[in-house]
């Protein structure tokens, strides 16, 4: 079978307050926390995720909370909107949800056909929410507030804001297998045909723009994904060769990862599906406990007393 990169795993982001995010995301739109961890390099610092009812691939936006973190600055060398893919006729739904909730959002724009409606999280992190121009046959967590009709189905593409379109594109058409889509201006679209869903990797090229500052209410980095650590370790030959470096692989309990900084800036990471996020507690419960790593269990005492409360 060929070893192919099956689109966008998750995207990680910064956020503040751990309880407004956790609201925002669940609360709002309509969001699974599918697992409550820490940090793996700090552990005093939780590390949550959002997607569907079982976090699949696709759906999962990651976040770590550090209270009181300076706010970063949107700029190239960076990820600067996620974009979710919504059923068809919803948008009008989400419009009166957001105006309903506080939420700050722009007025709906079209790109390549499709409609878009952009918004800020608490943190200034910039989304959209897309009506694709094909069916998405993935299905939202259901809520009481978020009828079927309207939830949030995943990932539809990451917007890379970069100085220079080509080294990147390079990355996404010679190593991972994707093609230049579309293009209207300085806006590119590339897209795998590995996958139906969670396909697209926009790129906003600005030569003269100013490099992004890392921080809260930014993307930490974007995760492509791939079945298994078969295919993790060729993709890992791939990179090697073209001359960049790599990390080693990562045990990160939930997957398998390896990272790399593309030549535009974005930190870049290669997850596999395996083994999942049931792996240390069942389907029904996820996200509902605190979840550590092994090599922090017998600190759990102490871990729980510095992490902020978080009421589900």
């Amino acid at each position: 079978m060929e070893e192919r990169i099956l689109g966008l795993h998750h995207i990680t982001a910064i956020a503040g307050d751990t309880q407004k995010n956790y609201d925002f995301y669940t609360k709002v739109l309509g969001l699974r926390l599918v697992k409550k961890t820490v940090n793996f390099d700090d552990p005093g610092t939780y590390h949550l995720y959002y997607g569907d009812d079982k976090g699949s691939p696709g759906t999962i936006l990651t976040f770590f909370p550090w209270t009181n973190v300076r706010p970063g600055v949107e700029g190239t060398g960076m990820a600067t909107a996620i974009g979710y893919s919504i059923p068809v006729g919803s948008l009008n739904f989400w419009t009166k949800r957001f105006q309903e909730n506080n939420v700050i959002f722009g007025k709906p724009g079209n790109r390549f056909g499709e409609v878009y409606l952009p918004f800020k999280d608490p943190d200034g992190l910039s989304l959209e929410l897309i009506m694709p121009d094909g069916p998405d046959a993935r299905k939202g967590w259901h809520t009481n507030d978020i009828p079927d009709n309207a939830a949030i189905q995943g990932f539809h593409s990451v917007t890379l804001t970069l100085n220079d379109v080509k080294p990147t594109g390079a990355i996404l058409t010679d190593i991972f297998g994707y093609k230049l889509y579309k293009q209207e201006g300085r806006f590119y679209q590339y897209k795998t045909d590995a996958v139906k869903e969670a396909a697209l990797v926009n790129i906003i090229e600005i030569p003269d723009g100013k490099r992004g500052q890392v921080a809260g209410g930014t993307n930490h980095h974007v995760a492509f994904r791939v079945p298994d650590e078969n295919t993790l370790m060729h993709f890992r030959d791939k990179v090697v060769k073209k001359g960049f470096n790599i990390t080693p692989k990562i045990d990160r309990n939930y997957f398998y990862s390896l990272y790399f900084r593309e030549p535009g800036g974005v930190l870049f990471e290669i997850a596999t599906d395996n083994p999942g996020f049931a792996i240390d507690e069942s389907p029904e419960e996820l996200g509902l406990n605190l979840k550590l790593p092994e090599q922090y269990e017998d600190q759990r005492s102490a871990i729980e007393q510095v992490l902020p409360p978080l009421v589900q």
